[in-house]
């Protein structure tokens, strides 16, 4: 008689369609997850640190003991959420997973099968996960693909190209998307910064979608975004792969600049950001920046902070490419979308 299955790899697990149940704390979540996965933490963070400190003082029986102390409470309300997204997810076979597949996601898929929730423990856990990214991008850095740049100066509506270009289906890496972050001190305003984990597994994600393409597409990026450090075979890209250095009238990179911004709510965080620039900022320009948010004057804010700061410090990063590069101006974003366009249609072919 064929033994019952109560264990999934990671490999049996990715591109399946089960329903997915993260048992770690709220803050391991946050971190992290496994795409589509839903969090049914059985530990409070406070209670996770308590168990962990407990672990290490009294030795492993106490810390199991307590947290079956915690968790017994908890299982009526952790089977009805599960019983409940099942009725809502029918015909899904139901995965737990927690950090490495130890002991959480164990007792309680065993928990739920006795108690008639036909439930799957992933082996290693998200560990697991971690390792196939890891593994992914190692081929990635010896297969290296063609990549093209998108350059340009802050304003230059770089983001929005991409955003363009990839719902055109053309293989695009948006990674101030990925990160939840628009690079420079600004750049977190109005945005959910993502921590290092979280970004390397939604990177990992879209370079699965479009693995077979031969070339890439990304933005001309530093090496750090927010919180988030870019791989390095992506920031390759930006010395040895081709560049397509946009322009657009200054004027016209101002009013990008504040609509995407919509500095108007949050003029706290603005001002927040220009005292971090102060020295880097002479006095004068500084005083004048000051007094335009004030007056609630933000295209005077923009335009200073572009000629004294952003631009001269994009000149001098500019200097140490000395890839292929192809210029392309316009004075309206349509006109410079189809002339990119064309630009990367002719590179590939």
């Amino acid at each position: 008689m064929e033994e019952e299955k109560t264990t999934i790899t990671i490999d049996e697990l990715m591109g399946k369609d089960y329903l997915l149940f993260d048992v770690r704390s709220p803050k391991e979540y946050e971190e992290y997850f496994i795409p589509g996965a839903k969090s049914l933490s059985i530990f409070t963070n406070e209670e996770r640190a308590e168990i962990g400190t407990l672990y290490k003082q009294s030795g492993k029986e106490y810390a199991v003991e307590r947290g079956l102390g915690i968790v017994a409470p908890k299982l009526t309300g952790i089977f009805q959420k599960i019983k409940s997204e099942m009725q809502n997810n029918p015909g899904k076979q139901v995965v737990i997973y927690c950090a490495r597949g130890g002991m959480r996601s164990k007792s309680i898929s065993q928990t739920m099968n006795l108690m008639g929730i036909e439930c799957l423990q992933l082996i290693g856990g998200i560990r697991s996960y971690r390792k196939s990214i890891e593994q992914f991008f190692h081929e990635m850095a010896k297969n290296a693909k063609r990549i093209i740049v998108i350059e340009g100066h802050t304003g230059a509506m770089k983001t929005k190209l991409l955003e363009k270009l990839q719902n055109e289906d053309y293989p695009v890496i948006n990674l101030e998307k990925l990160a939840g972050h628009r690079g420079s001190i600004f750049g977190g305003i109005g945005e959910e910064a993502a921590a290092q984990k979280k970004f390397e597994s939604r990177l990992y994600e879209r370079l699965k979608e479009i693995q077979h393409s031969p070339y890439l597409i990304i933005e001309s990026e530093s090496k750090r975004i927010g919180r988030v450090i870019i791989p390095q075979f992506l920031l390759e890209g930006k010395f040895f792969g081709t560049r397509i250095h946009v322009h657009i009238p200054f004027t016209m990179r101002v009013k990008h600049i504040c609509e995407v911004y919509n500095p108007s709510l949050h003029k706290e965080q603005i001002e927040e950001a220009i005292n971090k620039l102060a020295k880097r900022i002479s006095p004068p320009i500084r005083a004048d920046i000051e007094e335009a948010v004030l007056n609630n004057d933000y295209e005077k804010v923009v335009s200073r902070l572009l000629e004294s700061y952003y631009d001269p410090k994009y000149a001098y990063a500019k200097e140490k490419y000395d890839s292929t590069c192809v210029d392309v101006a316009a004075s309206t974003f349509e006109e410079l979308y189809q002339k990119v366009k064309n630009e990367i249609d002719v590179i590939i072919n």
